[in-house]
Order: structure tokens, then sequence, then C-alpha cells
């Protein structure tokens, strides 16, 4: 993982966690070192209640720092985790991550009764997990190149079947049929169409949405950034953490299961395409439909 990731078990969290403004909190207040805002989204639930220090109550202990099961964990506080090999750690929910450690000593099997869980683990089990996305291909450094998202079933079995099927169907009825009555450069448009569309579609739901590192560090806190929680990491102002990918995304939008992935500063150009072609796409596909009926009458 790298440096900022959704993680569970590893985040340590600062001594002193600058926090302003959290997800949740709409004050206009500026953030102030020290102080830490027992109020928002970013704070996960029973740990919400922090020291005067601006750590959470619960995270300073003996001179180390505490995890939320109570532990101590080894590393300073302004320590940045790292996964040991090298590459980035993203900021992932620390929930998560205690997850994963507790099924690594766990004999794994092909039906866990959890079927969302096992088509991941039948799917994406060459992939390396950064909270609830798979990277698919990435750099040596662990930026990822192609990632799924957490929706990426309903991507794959819904959204592109109704995308290549009912446009296929179109294609061969109306488009290149000779009998249809349609101008034979009609296809020269309606195919661009439909490959910018399922292009835009891929653009959208294979990229990095804009996953953050985790930053642990205490100066980031005093430029502004506000401590979360949820991944015990510092986010810079726009940043938002998603609750289905499990990570801090940069100027996070919202989650969109059509495309199967969260919708943030990596993949947002592409969503608007996407969104713009697949309406020209139903639209010119029920235009040349009801050209169809009306000929046929």
């Amino acid at each position: 993982m790298s440096s900022s990731s959704d993680a569970n078990g590893s985040g340590a969290g600062p001594a002193a966690a600058t926090v302003g403004q959290m997800e949740g909190d709409h004050s206009p207040t500026a953030p102030v070192v020290g102080a830490s805002s027992t109020n928002g989204n970013d704070a996960i639930a029973g740990n919400n209640a922090t020291s005067t220090s601006g750590a959470p109550k619960d995270a300073v202990a003996e001179g180390g720092i505490m995890n939320e099961e109570g532990g101590n964990d080894a590393e300073s506080p302004d320590a940045t985790p790292t996964t040991g090999n090298g590459k980035k750690q993203y900021a992932v929910s620390v929930r998560w991550e205690r997850e994963m450690l507790m099924e690594e000593g766990k004999k794994k099997s092909l039906c866990s009764g959890d079927p969302r869980r096992d088509i991941d683990r039948w799917f994406c089990c060459c992939a390396r997990q950064i909270g609830g996305m798979f990277a698919l291909v990435e750099k040596t450094d662990g930026t990822p190149i192609v990632i799924a998202g957490p929706c990426w079933p309903f991507c794959t079995f819904i959204t592109v079947p109704l995308i290549v099927v009912l446009s296929g169907l179109v294609c061969y009825f109306v488009v290149f049929n000779r009998d249809s009555g349609l101008p034979w450069w009609f296809a020269f448009i309606y195919v661009p169409i439909l490959a910018i569309t399922l292009c835009a579609l891929f653009c959208v739901s294979c990229r990095d949405p804009g996953l953050l590192e985790r930053v642990a560090d205490e100066e980031a806190g005093q430029n502004g950034w506000f401590w979360n929680e949820q991944v015990r990491s510092f986010r810079p102002p726009g940043a938002m953490y998603c609750r289905e990918c499990k990570a801090l995304i940069q100027d996070y939008d919202h989650l969109c299961p059509w495309t199967g992935t969260g919708i943030g500063k990596g993949n947002m150009l592409a969503f608007k395409v996407f969104v713009v072609m697949v309406n020209l796409l139903c639209y010119t596909s029920i235009a040349l439909v009801a050209y169809m009926l009306l000929r046929g009458i």
C-alpha cells in the first residue's frame, strides 16, 4: 500500500492532530494546531473523543501511539507507515487494514459465505487491494495504472452488456440493415458514438479516481490540512473519505455504481464525457428505432 491509504491497523495518529473543519463540520473557523473537532463524519463511531493535545484520547499511552484496539504501536506519531516493499501506502480505512491483518492468519476458502467478497477473490485474485479497490496494473512504486472500483461487478455485468447488446441490436436491425432505408453513411456517425462511449466508460472505471497517500506529519496540519480519523491521516481541503472505496479521494464527488467506482479528481473529466456520450447514444438509438417503427407503419 502507499503512504496515504484507507488503512486499518497500521495507521498511527499524530500526537498533535491539527483539526479544522472535518467532513461533517461546516464551521468556517480555520484549523487550529493542538485542537481537534469531536464532531464530523471523519471520526469512527465510539472514537470521537479527543485529548487536549489534539490526538484521540486512546491514542496516547506510555509514550507511544495507541491504536483503536488499545494496542501500542511501536512507531512514533510522526512516522508515515510503509508497506515494507517500497510501494506507496494510500490513506485507506484503518478498520479495513485491521480486518486484513486478522484474515492473514486464517485459511482462505473458495466460498466464504459472502458473495461479494467471493466474487472479488475469484476475479481479482492477482490484484493488489487498496481499501475497497483493486489495482490490476501498477507501477513499481505502487501507483495504480488500471484499477477496479468497489462496484466493478455492476459495471462489468450490467452497464457494459446494456450498452453493447442494445447498441448491437440497433446496428444489426437498423444501421447495417439495407432494407431500413437509412443512408449508408449514418454508420460512420453511430459507431464512433458507441466507441467513444465505451472508451469513456473504461477511463472512468479503470482509472485512479484520485487516491491520496497517508500523511501523518504534524506539519501538514499547520498547512491547512485536516485530520481524518477513519484513515489516520491528514487530508488536504477538498479530499473526502469514500465508504465504499475505503480510501481518501481528492475532490471526491460521489460513488457511481454504473461506472463501478468513486468519482474524483482523477476521473471526473472522463465521467463527464461518458455522461454526455451515453445520453447521446441512448437518444440516437431511440430515434433510430422510432424511425423504423414509423417507416413500417
